[in-house]
């Protein structure tokens, strides 16, 4: 089973990189595979909480170079969530790379475990007769829900997911009876950008430089 590893982050940080210098990023140094995949990004500013600054990524398998290459950028630039990521905040971010595997169908809407599955709903909006789906990653109601309301329960968290949907009606038992989820596992790996400028500077000889932005000793 492939699993989220450092050079798989490295390849994010140094796709970023490249995309702010308007070159082409090195070539990674892990191994090809087709799994479904995600990036975080996340920013900390003065030792303060890391806050997201943008996370996407794609349920169905890719081949994990093009993939990482794309949502590295795409999460970086193109959540809506958020303004596009500027080189200038390149010192104060991390990155986690995600492998998703070992998806099951879920009994029922609380068949499943806060830190152990990330979740994905599917269900029909009662208001507007469409089908609505979201996910949640693993580490999101054992790690996000912390900064924002102390610990998510199971129920807060499909709530929330049910919001996150795009559904604005009452939220009931009965609608979340006919949730179908889907629950799933991941493997992650976090680097932060000091981590990464030291490990291009001891594998490649000198720290990665940014065209427009002053080298940080952050």
């Amino acid at each position: 089973m492939v699993s989220a590893n450092r050079e798989m982050a490295v390849f994010c940080f140094d796709t970023l990189v490249a995309h702010y210098n308007s070159e082409q990023a090195p070539p990674p140094a892990f191994d090809e595979g087709q799994h479904p995949l995600f990036v975080t990004w996340k920013k900390a500013v003065n030792g303060g909480e890391p806050r997201l600054r943008g996370c996407i990524g794609t349920l169905e398998a890719r081949c994990l170079i093009n993939g990482f290459k794309d949502y590295a950028l795409t999460s970086a630039l193109r959540d809506r969530r958020f303004p596009p990521i500027q080189a200038k905040e390149l010192p104060y971010l991390e990155c986690t790379v995600s492998v998703l595997t070992d998806y099951e169908t879920a009994l029922h809407y609380l068949d499943w475990e806060i830190e152990k599955h990330g979740i994905i709903i599917e269900f029909t909006d009662p208001d507007y007769n469409v089908r609505r789906s979201a996910t949640y990653l693993p580490e999101v109601a054992a790690h996000e829900g912390i900064i924002f309301i102390s610990c998510w329960t199971k129920m807060e968290t499909i709530d929330s997911l049910l919001r996150k949907a795009g559904y604005n009606g009452p939220i009931t038992d009965p609608l979340r009876k006919r949730i179908c989820l889907t629950r799933y596992q991941s493997t992650i790996f976090t680097m932060h950008y000091s981590e990464y400028s030291s490990h291009v500077k001891r594998i490649r000889g000198a720290v990665p430089a940014v065209v427009g932005v002053k080298p940080s000793n952050h």
